[in-house]
């Protein structure tokens, strides 16, 4: 069973910045694909970014310059830095863990993974 953890979620003003993070454990291999979505009620799930287990990473245009994501795969970490947050950005994050090579697929599909694992999430909550 793998198991994901986030945290650092909060309510910040339009500009400001959040890092994330997310501890991966239980079954798991350095090969698997991490990333990131996020979830607004009552709207489907919007990927944000991935990374590749040799740093490659992915990004919605919607987050392109202002979020990065990184890994350390030696402790299981993953991490989403968030500048420049805009009220949009108000959502719920959640850090995922897919088998399959990120490149199988897209931004877009990255949350529909017929195998993804996923975390409770944490919010984050941007104010104009």
């Amino acid at each position: 069973q793998v198991r994901l953890v986030e945290s650092g979620g909060g309510s910040v003003q339009a500009g400001g910045s959040l890092r994330l993070s997310c501890v991966v454990s239980g079954f798991h291999d350095d090969t698997w694909c991490w990333g990131w979505f996020r979830q607004v009620p009552g709207k489907e799930r919007e990927g944000v970014a991935y990374i590749e287990p040799d740093g490659s990473t992915k990004y919605a245009d919607a987050v392109k310059g202002r979020f990065t994501i990184s890994q350390d795969r030696a402790k299981r970490n993953v991490f989403l830095q968030m500048n420049s947050l805009k009220p949009e950005d108000t959502a719920m994050y959640y850090c995922a863990a897919d088998p399959w090579p990120c490149s199988l697929g897209t931004i877009a599909t990255m949350p529909r993974s017929p195998l993804l694992y996923w975390g409770q999430g944490t919010q984050v909550t941007v104010s104009s």
